[in-house]
């Protein structure tokens, strides 16, 4: 072999050496971050039931758990399947990352009411109150949380007030006619629910409370009416037969005293999650 040719070759190798130990110091490159669901993929999720909304709420956390939106919308989906207690921890959650956020101290609020606890949530509420004074929604949970605790006078100042901002509105009239059903006060519930049904945004729940009115009554041709339009068939009759149980209870008994008729409306099938 010739002194150039020699000479080629040591480069070449000089050059593949090089080239091998470059490529060996190279770090490999760095796992792409996920990123978060897009504005439509998120409201996409609005429409979904409760178990799914959790599951992709709970992997937007995941990725950034910083995210607001996220933890109020991860909050709603858990009291939606009854994990009451993680509920009103991942609202107050949000509350440590922006204590402003009225969303999270609703929703502090309501899993609060859900789990029977509504004391623990008063002071979240009262804070939407100051920070929203033209938003009904603190007022309306509010009296739900006030009569939890007895305090039915504050209960009722709250939904007048409520009913101020948003007149007729269904959920308030709704919230303050389980109140009075719970006192043993069937009458004047029924006349809140009749306004409430009478509402163009009305929904299943008021009339389904509507019927337990007038069932608790005695008027079980009208609840049943409602019943039979709503319901399918098997749950119409669990649901009437929780009111004849009732009215045989009540003619078989003296009057059913107010803490006994508030739990019996929570037993009542198609009004659980108020």
């Amino acid at each position: 072999m010739s002194r150039t040719a020699a000479a080629a070759a040591t480069m070449t190798l000089a050059l593949m050496g090089l080239s091998g130990a470059a490529t060996a110091q190279t770090p490999p490159p760095a796992a792409v971050a996920r990123q978060p669901a897009d504005a439509a993929t998120r409201a996409s999720y609005d429409r979904a039931d409760a178990l799914n909304r959790s599951v992709f709420w709970a992997q937007e956390q995941q990725i950034n758990p910083m995210d607001p939106v996220a933890g109020v919308k991860m909050a709603q989906a858990l009291r939606e399947l009854g994990q009451f207690d993680q509920a009103a921890e991942t609202a107050q959650g949000v509350l440590t990352v922006q204590p402003a956020n009225l969303d999270a101290m609703l929703e502090v609020g309501r899993a609060h009411i859900a789990r029977g606890q509504a004391f623990y949530g008063i002071a979240a509420l009262e804070q939407a109150r100051a920070a929203a004074p033209r938003d009904w929604r603190p007022l309306s949970l509010l009296g739900v949380a006030y009569q939890q605790v007895r305090r039915p006078d504050d209960a009722k100042s709250a939904w007048t007030e409520a009913l101020r901002l948003s007149p007729d509105n269904p959920d308030v009239l709704t919230n303050a006619a389980i109140a009075r059903m719970g006192e043993g006060d069937a009458p004047s519930a029924e006349i809140l629910l009749r306004r409430a049904a009478a509402q163009p945004t009305a929904t299943l729940k008021v009339r389904q409370n509507l019927a337990l009115s007038l069932g608790l009554q005695g008027k079980t041709a009208e609840a049943e009416q409602i019943l039979r339009r709503d319901l399918p068939p098997e749950v119409a009759d669990a649901n009437l037969r929780w009111l004849a149980e009732r009215a045989t209870a009540a003619s078989a008994a003296a009057p059913v005293a107010a803490p006994e008729a508030a739990g019996s409306a929570r037993t009542w099938s198609s009004v659980q999650g108020g």
